[in-house]
C-alpha cells in the first residue's frame, strides 16, 4: 500500500501534472478579473467578438495551410473571449520575434556552406532534369548540399539501427553529436550512455541534444546536468515551463547522430527500448532508419551544430568537424539530407512529399503512423491514383494515440473511393515515415503525415536517387504489406451518427492535434 501511495504521489508531483496544473491556475486568475468587472461585461464581450473578427481577418490572410486557418475561425467566431485567449497562447507558428531573429543569423551562417556551384548537381542535370529540379528546390531552402560519394545502409528496424549506432559509437575517435526528441532511460540509452562515458575518458567531444517535451516522461528534470557532470555537452531544446506565454508547440522532432564527421544516422528511431523491442508498446514496434558514410554527412554535422548555436547561443566554426580524411565510398546514387523549421513558413518536408509524389508513374509506397492530411496532399495522392499510378499507404493496426488514429481513420473512405490502397500493419505500430517512388526515389526521415510534423516541427530526413538502397527499401516495404491488411470500402462499415460526427469534428480540428 505504502509503494502504491509514493508511486501515485512521485507521480502526481511530476511536471507533468505540475505544469498544466499551474497553468490552469493562471487561465482561472485570467477568467476571475474578467468576471471580476462583470458590470462591463457586454462591453467587454463586445470588444472581444470585435477583435475576434479582425483576428480573422489576419488568419485568413496568412500564409498558414488554409486547413490551419479553419480550425481556428471555428473558435475564435463560435467563443470570442475563449478562441482569442486560446489563440494567444497556441497560435501562429508559435515562433518569438527574439527567436525568428536568432534562426535568421543561424540561416545566414548556413548559408556559407551551401554549395552554390554544386558540380554533383549539374551533372545530375544533365542525366534527369526532374530529379535535379527537386534537388535545387532541396538546395535553396534547406541550405544542404547534394553528394555522390556517400555510402547509405538501409536499417530495416530498431535492432539493426542500434547495433551499427554502437558499432560507431564504439569506433569514435574525435567527435560523436546526438540528437533526439526522446531518450529514455532503459537498455538502450543505458547502454549507449556507458559507451559515451568511455569516450569521454579518450578525450572524445560528445554533445546531446534533446526535446525536453519528448523527454518529459522518460527521464529527469534538468538531466543536462547530469550529462554534464559525466562530461558530456547538453542541450536542451524548449524547456517546458509552467508559463502561459511558453512557446512549446514547437518541438525538436530530428533525430541525428554524427560521429567523427564520417557517419551519419537518421530515421524515425528514437533512443529508447520500444524501438528495438526491448519494451513491447502497442504490438510489434515498426521503424526504420539509414545510416551515411561519406561525403553528405557533413550536411548532418552542421544541422546538428547550428540547432546547438540556436539553443546556446553560441558562434560555433562548423568548419572544424568537418571530416577531412577521404572515404572510400560506392556512388550508386545521389542523396541530399533535408532540414525542416518553422521560422520562415517554408513546408520544406511537405514540399518534398509532394513534388516525389507528382513525379511518379508506377508507383508511391508511403509508410507513416499518422494520416492527417491538408488539401494539397489529398489532392495529389488522388490524382496520382486516378492516373494510374499505384498508391499503397501503410499505416499502424494497433495506435500509439487513439484520437489521432480516428484522425487517420477518418480520411480512410475519401482515399479509397479515389483509388489510393490503405493497409493497416497487423502485427502492432509501425513509426516508419518512408516514401519509394517507381524504384527511382526514396526519402526516409521524421517527417510525420500530420500537420505538427509539416509545419510546426524541427524536422529531418534524407532524399535518395538511384541508389541501391532504395531497392532495400522497396523490399521490406514489401514485406510489410505481406503483414498488413488491405482496407476496403466494405470494411470501414457504417457509421454511427454519433461516430460520424465525432470524426468529422476531429476532422475539422486536426490542424491543432
Amino acid at each position: 500500500m505504502l509503494k502504491f501511495l509514493k508511486k501515485n504521489l512521485n507521480l502526481l508531483s511530476h511536471r507533468v501534472f505540475l505544469v498544466p496544473l499551474i497553468m490552469i491556475l493562471q487561465l482561472i486568475i485570467i477568467f476571475f478579473m474578467i468576471f471580476e468587472f462583470y458590470n462591463y461585461f457586454v462591453i467587454f464581450y463586445v470588444l472581444c467578438a470585435i477583435l475576434s473578427i479582425l483576428l480573422v481577418l489576419h488568419i485568413v490572410n496568412s500564409n498558414a495551410n488554409p486547413g490551419y486557418k479553419i480550425a481556428w475561425i471555428i473558435p475564435i467566431m463560435a467563443f470570442p473571449i475563449f478562441g482569442l485567449l486560446l489563440y494567444s497562447l497556441f497560435g501562429g507558428n508559435q515562433l518569438s520575434k527574439k527567436q525568428k531573429e536568432k534562426l535568421k543569423n543561424i540561416y545566414y551562417k548556413q548559408l556559407k556552406y551551401k554549395d552554390n556551384n554544386n558540380l554533383v548537381a549539374k551533372e545530375l542535370s544533365y542525366e534527369n532534369i526532374a530529379a535535379y529540379n527537386q534537388v535545387k528546390y532541396i538546395q535553396n531552402y534547406s541550405l544542404t548540399n547534394l553528394c555522390k560519394h556517400t555510402k547509405t545502409t538501409y536499417l530495416s528496424n530498431g535492432q539493426n539501427y542500434f547495433s551499427k549506432l554502437i558499432e560507431a559509437l564504439k569506433n569514435a575517435k574525435k567527435f560523436i553529436f546526438l540528437e533526439y526528441f526522446i531518450i529514455a532511460q532503459g537498455k538502450m540509452w543505458n547502454t549507449i550512455l556507458d559507451i559515451l562515458k568511455q569516450k569521454i575518458s579518450e578525450g572524445v567531444e560528445v554533445r546531446i541534444i534533446y526535446d525536453d517535451f519528448g523527454c518529459i516522461m522518460t527521464i529527469p528534470n534538468n538531466y543536462d546536468k547530469e550529462l554534464e557532470k559525466e562530461g558530456i555537452k547538453a542541450a536542451v531544446f524548449n524547456k517546458f515551463v509552467p508559463n502561459l506565454k511558453s512557446k512549446f508547440n514547437n518541438r525538436d522532432h530530428r533525430k541525428i547522430a554524427v560521429i567523427d564527421g564520417k557517419i551519419a544516422f537518421t530515421g524515425g528511431i528514437n533512443l529508447a527500448d520500444e524501438y528495438i523491442g526491448e519494451k513491447v508498446r502497442f504490438g510489434n514496434w515498426k521503424d526504420n532508419g539509414i545510416m551515411l558514410e561519406g561525403e553528405a554527412v557533413f550536411n548532418f554535422t552542421v544541422m546538428f551544430l547550428s540547432m546547438w548555436d540556436y539553443i546556446k547561443e553560441e558562434d560555433e566554426d562548423y568548419e572544424k568537424y568537418r571530416s577531412k580524411e577521404t572515404t572510400e565510398t560506392s556512388s550508386d546514387g545521389y542523396v541530399i539530407p533535408y532540414s525542416d523549421s518553422p521560422w520562415n513558413n517554408e513546408a520544406v518536408g511537405e514540399t518534398i512529399y509532394l513534388n516525389l509524389i507528382n513525379k511518379a508513374n508506377k508507383y508511391i509506397y508511403i509508410t507513416t503512423p499518422y494520416l492527417v492530411l491538408d488539401n494539397e496532399m489529398i489532392t495529389a495522392l488522388t490524382i496520382a491514383a486516378k492516373k494510374g499510378v499505384n498508391v499503397h499507404i501503410i499505416t499502424p493496426g494497433i495506435p500509439d494515440k487513439k484520437i489521432i488514429n480516428e484522425v487517420t481513420k477518418a480520411y480512410y473512405e475519401q482515399l479509397i473511393r479515389n483509388g489510393v490502397k490503405i493497409h493497416e500493419y497487423t502485427k502492432g505500430f509501425i513509426h516508419a515515415k518512408t516514401f519509394v517512388i517507381d524504384g527511382e526515389y526514396a526519402t526516409i526521415g521524421t517527417v510525420n503525415l500530420d500537420y505538427r510534423s509539416l509545419y510546426l516541427h524541427f524536422e529531418c530526413g534524407l532524399w535518395l536517387y538511384g541508389c541501391s538502397s532504395i531497392n532495400t527499401i522497396k523490399k521490406d516495404f514489401q514485406n510489410i504489406l505481406k503483414e498488413s491488411k488491405e482496407i476496403k470500402l466494405k470494411n470501414l462499415g457504417k457509421l454511427t451518427w454519433f461516430n460520424s460526427l465525432k470524426r468529422q469534428i476531429l476532422k475539422a480540428f486536426a490542424p491543432l492535434m
